[in-house]
């Protein structure tokens, strides 16, 4: 994942190791504390932000940001972070006890699930507006066509790759799929491995997944066609060429930034997120380009990552506006840059984008796979979560022997029954 802000450890922004918690539990507890009011009296000047920024840097740039929209808005915003596993479990528990902060800062892929069960506010409502926000953005942060979730940022996913081993061997970054099974197989030698990704049973193997499925013509609806078989037995040859580590099946996308720093990888998937990691090691000459597509002249399609600020609906009218004008500023242009040159993350306003592109020329062709990427959660809403499941348990039988249509035709029956 991711995005928001990473986690101390692991680092994933697009998608995190998060609990999927139960559509049922979820309509049953936010029902109950919508539109109710808050049981407990709050300060009328205090506004209170929860979050995952528990990352030292990222909780510092956010409370710099709160801060300066506080000053602003001549009110005071305290920071409330807790582990990116943990907001949606907190956000369930506060809403039962109808202690809700003003904002929640969700993972776009959990916000749906919050919303259909009645408790977020329309940001459109609170006067928030998608003028200068990209289509594909603003469907990021919607649910049923109606704007819940301002994201500041968004990520995606890029191949990176060590510039001076693909020099030494002598090859070209590879664009197509034939182009880069090939080079990984030229840039295997040794404990290096040609290409590391993650394929781990958690969401961040599926967000690592989602280029290979989308490129090849895939869907989230249909995940035992053909074209989703072909996606996952792409990564199975990877793999049984012994480009591939065995233990791609274990690792996040932390630890897939591990090793291609380690010089265990020449090339992984990965996101801006570890943009800043990646560059403490002065000696790493690491470039980026688009994921590789089946074929020539093919989108590649990447998933957007991140995370969206969100109302929840307490039934005090005033503090939801007072709270939407703290979004509206904290998503506004010239925080978002700011935040974007901060944590290398892509701005979600168009106007923003134009000058983070020109501050950051070399991570331009991500600001490119951006422009094409999807929401893992478009089509299916709140019901992506069984499908994450279902995916991730197919990885883990067809990378560990299984063939991928015998694990595929499971996870389409998982989850259609939701079992």
């Amino acid at each position: 994942m991711t995005a928001h802000p990473p986690v101390a450890a692991p680092r994933p922004r697009g998608r995190s190791r998060r609990a999927v918690t139960s559509f049922a539990a979820v309509s049953v507890l936010v029902s109950g504390a919508a539109l109710t009011g808050c049981a407990e009296q709050r300060d009328s000047d205090v506004y209170t932000v929860m979050n995952s920024s528990t990352d030292e840097t990222y909780h510092r740039w956010d409370a710099e940001a709160m801060a300066r929209c506080g000053k602003r808005l001549g009110v005071t915003i305290e920071q409330q972070s807790v582990p990116a596993a943990q907001v949606m479990t907190k956000a369930l528990r506060m809403a039962s006890s109808k202690s809700l902060p003003d904002i929640v800062q969700f993972d776009a892929s959990e916000m749906p699930t919050f919303a259909d069960a009645g408790g977020l506010v329309d940001l459109r409502t609170l006067g928030l507006t998608t003028e200068d926000v990209p289509e594909g953005i603003v469907g990021f942060g919607s649910y049923k066509g109606t704007y819940y979730g301002a994201a500041r940022s968004v990520n995606t996913l890029a191949l990176f790759y060590n510039k001076d081993v693909l020099d030494e061997a002598g090859v070209q970054v590879p664009t197509t799929w034939d182009e880069l099974r090939e080079t990984a197989k030229k840039l295997t030698q040794g404990k290096r491995y040609g290409l590391a990704l993650s394929a781990g049973g958690a969401e961040d193997g599926v967000f690592q997944f989602t280029p290979f499925m989308w490129s090849n013509g895939g869907d989230e609806t249909d995940l035992d066609s053909p074209q989703v078989v072909g996606a996952l037995d792409f990564w199975k040859a990877l793999l049984q060429d012994g480009s591939l580590s065995k233990s791609t099946v274990n690792w996040t996308q932390a630890d897939v930034n591990d090793q291609f720093m380690a010089g265990n990888a020449a090339m992984m998937i990965n996101g801006p997120w570890q943009v800043e990691t990646l560059n403490t090691k002065k000696s790493l000459h690491w470039e980026i380009a688009q994921i590789p597509v089946p074929e020539t002249g093919a989108e590649s399609v990447g998933p957007l990552g991140g995370a969206v600020l969100t109302v929840p609906n307490t039934g005090d009218a005033e503090r939801e506006r007072t709270a939407g004008r703290i979004v509206g500023c904290l998503a506004g242009e010239k925080e978002q840059l700011t935040y974007a040159l901060n944590s290398w993350m892509v701005p979600a306003n168009e106007k923003a984008a134009a000058k983070w592109r020109a501050e950051v020329p070399e991570l331009d062709a991500l600001a490119d796979q951006v422009a094409a990427a999807r929401s893992r959660t478009a089509k299916l809403g709140a019901g992506w979560s069984g499908v994450s499941l279902a995916l991730q348990s197919a990885f883990q039988s067809a990378l560990t022997g299984q063939s991928s249509e015998a694990a595929l035709k499971r996870a389409q029956q998982r989850a259609t029954s939701g079992n």
